[in-house]
Order: structure tokens, then sequence, then C-alpha cells
């Protein structure tokens, strides 16, 4: 009985730690490639290093892979028409978190493959690789992922409740999105008074790297560093600040908000 509890836990631990490793390290080539550079140019890189941090995006993300295209410019819509029925993902105009996310989708599609005509203003200087997006995008590169990720699980499982955190693997970019989207745009608390309805999720963004202080974010949008109160540590910019430090990324000065 020992025994099999023994193995049970230790099956469990790994799979535990794979999904752990694949949720930050996807939510932080999110936040910080696809959100502060891409669609918000918060800091600047070389080439080498924007290429880099594409491949990097693919393999931390795999089956979810997002084009900093699609995302960057999806979300400069996003902050321009928050909450109105022109934002791409508002949980004002979705029937539940469900049609959000389909919504999302669909207008992320739209966006990456240029099937609608976008304004300048969004898509001015946005990072783009096609070649590489083409191929890290295509649905059979997906597919191999999904494979992957379902050996994985087969061969670390030792029970059917092991299985369970499996559908979020297949799916944690649109997880991740709808995290903030939906719920920090209805729970948490605001440190400002804004014409949308964004919040503050966590007091302290251990699950978000960040992304949480979603109200402090659309308030002063050009600062890095999304947290203000003493508690609210921006896991990601205290990476982008050592990054900065060695070179590999220059910080642009935090403007002042007017």
């Amino acid at each position: 009985m020992f025994t099999k509890f023994r193995n049970l836990l230790s099956s469990f631990m790994a799979i535990l730690i794979f999904f752990i490793t694949q949720w930050y390290l996807s939510i932080f080539t999110q936040t910080f490639f696809l959100h502060r550079y891409a669609a918000h140019a918060m800091f600047t890189m070389s080439k080498f290093w924007e290429r880099f941090f594409f491949i990097f995006t693919f393999i931390s993300q795999g089956a979810n892979y997002l084009s900093a295209y699609g995302y960057g410019v999806m979300h400069r819509m996003h902050h321009a028409f928050a909450d109105t029925d022109k934002d791409p993902h508002s949980p004002k105009y979705a029937k539940n978190i469900f049609d959000m996310m389909w919504q999302t989708y669909q207008n992320y599609n739209k966006i990456t493959y240029k099937k609608v005509d976008i304004e300048g203003r969004f898509t001015r200087n946005v990072p783009e690789w096609l070649t590489f997006d083409s191929l890290a995008g295509h649905y059979l590169m997906r597919l191999v992922w999904v494979v992957g990720y379902f050996f994985v699980y087969w061969f670390l499982a030792t029970a059917w409740w092991q299985w369970l955190l499996f559908p979020i693997t297949l799916a944690m970019a649109p997880v991740h999105g709808a995290i903030i989207n939906w719920f920090a745009h209805k729970f948490g608390y605001r440190e400002f008074e804004m014409t949308n309805t964004s919040t503050n999720f966590l007091p302290f963004d251990f699950l978000m790297m960040g992304e949480s202080y979603h109200n402090n974010h659309h308030h002063h949008d050009k600062s890095a560093n999304f947290g203000i109160r003493w508690h609210e540590v921006d896991l990601t910019y205290l990476i982008i600040l050592l990054l900065d430090k060695i070179g590999v990324i220059q910080l642009k000065p935090i403007p002042t908000k007017g």
C-alpha cells in the first residue's frame, strides 16, 4: 500500500512540475515578449534577440503559440476600445467566459492572417516574422505539440485523475487570456477609476507574473512595471531589469502619467 501511494505521489509530482514549468514559461513569454515588447514597445532589443524570443515563445507556448503581430495588434485595439463594442475581448459584450474566449480566438485569427483592415496606429512597428509564424502557428505543428503533450502524460500518469491538468495544458494561452480578460475585468480592486472595468485581480501576483495588475496597467500603459503598491510585486519587471542590466534589452524610461 505504501509503495503504491509513493508511486502515485511521485508520478503526480512529475506531472505537476511539468505543468507548472509550462505555465510560467508560457505566461512569461506572453507578458514579456508579446505584451510588453510587441504590443507596447516598453523596451527595445536587437534583431538577434527578437528572433531568439520568437523561437523561445514557440518553445514555451507550444500548441498555444501566439503570433507577436496578432497579439500585439489585438492588444493595442483592446486598450483603444476597452469595454466598448470595438474591444476584441470584452466581458461586457460576451454571454459568458467561453463566448468571450471564442470571440478572442476569431478576432485574433482575423488580425493575424490579415482578413480585416486595421488602422495604421495599431500595426505600426509591431514585430513580425512571417516565415516563422507560418510554421509555428500551422495546425499540423500544433498537432505535433498536442501529441507530444499526450505522450508526456501517458508516460508519467499512473492514475486517471492525473490527467485532469491535460485539458489546461492543451489550452494554456487561452486560459491565461481568460483569467485576465474576464476575471480582471470583473473581480479584484481598483487603484484608479477609469471608463473601463479593469481591476487588479491579485494583491500579490504569484500566478500571472504581473499581468493581474490590470487596472494599474490600463492607467499607465507605457510603464514596464505593472505594480504600484508595496505588495504589488511584478515578477516580470524584475526579470526585465535583469535583462536590461546585462544588455539583452534596453528598457525605455518610464514616462510620467499626466
